[in-house]
């Protein structure tokens, strides 16, 4: 699905990733994690085609994305950003029926399977009820939600998100990764960068680990999450013992002193 070679990308002429080759395979369900400033952002927005790279290549489903347009690309990807600001004047609704933009024909109007898809993925993600809210109105976590909406309503293949659950609550976010854990089951294929190391290790498997742009260690989560592992990326002492009801690791911190 994804097949990324030798990518280096960055800002203003700074490198933050630095030669990245990395395989995602359909129906995978990846976390990427790492330190800050690691590369994980900008991986993400390398891949949706918001950033250009200065070396390498990404191809998603076959396609190099600097070949596709912005419309093609949205057919075969949808992304949660990390900073999603409302459009001002903008109905949440109005909002979610963007998603539905690379499948209309030029000339063409939304149909009532656009407003039925609409309407679905803000029914999953629990928005429904902020439909006639104003954007710029909406909380944080309620944006959030909108705008997953919008990213499901695409109907895309490929699903990339970036800490998508910073806004959220507890059990908002609980949500949202049984959602993307049923979305995954029904074949989307998902990678998604995250800050809660064991909200990633109960839901990915696979992960991730970006440190000073490059990776830093790759692999089954079961495998790859160790204290060792863990410790020598995040560069602080942690322990990893098994989740008491799913057996999946789980890290804690260690006092220093």
């Amino acid at each position: 699905m994804i097949e990324i070679r030798n990518l280096s990308a960055g800002y203003k002429g700074q490198p933050v990733l630095r030669g990245i080759s990395l395989n995602v395979g359909e129906g995978e369900f990846t976390g990427i994690l790492g330190p800050n400033g690691s590369g994980k952002t900008t991986l993400i927005r390398a891949l949706s085609g918001v950033l250009p790279y200065a070396n390498g290549s990404i191809r998603i489903a076959g396609h190099d994305i600097r070949d596709l347009s912005a419309k093609a690309r949205a057919r075969h990807c949808a992304t949660v950003a990390q900073k999603n600001p409302g459009l001002s004047g903008v109905r949440a609704l109005s909002l979610v029926l963007m998603g539905r933009y690379p499948h209309i024909s030029f000339l063409g109007g939304y149909s009532r399977h656009d407003y039925l898809r609409v309407q679905a993925a803000m029914e999953e993600t629990s928005s429904l009820d902020l439909a006639e809210r104003a954007t710029e109105a909406l909380s944080g976590g309620e944006l959030q939600r909108v705008i997953t909406a919008k990213a499901l309503a695409q109907d895309t293949r490929l699903l990339l998100l970036d800490e998508a659950a910073s806004n959220l609550d507890v059990a908002r976010t609980m949500d949202l990764y049984e959602l993307l854990r049923v979305k995954n089951a029904a074949g989307l294929t998902i990678l998604t960068v995250a800050h809660d190391l064991n909200l990633a290790a109960l839901y990915c498997q696979r992960l991730v680990f970006l440190k000073n742009g490059s990776v830093a260690a790759d692999g089954p989560t079961r495998e790859i999450f160790t204290a060792q592992t863990l410790s020598d990326i995040y560069e602080t002492p942690l322990a990893v013992a098994e989740h008491p009801l799913t057996g999946t690791p789980q890290a804690y911190l260690v006092p220093r002193a």
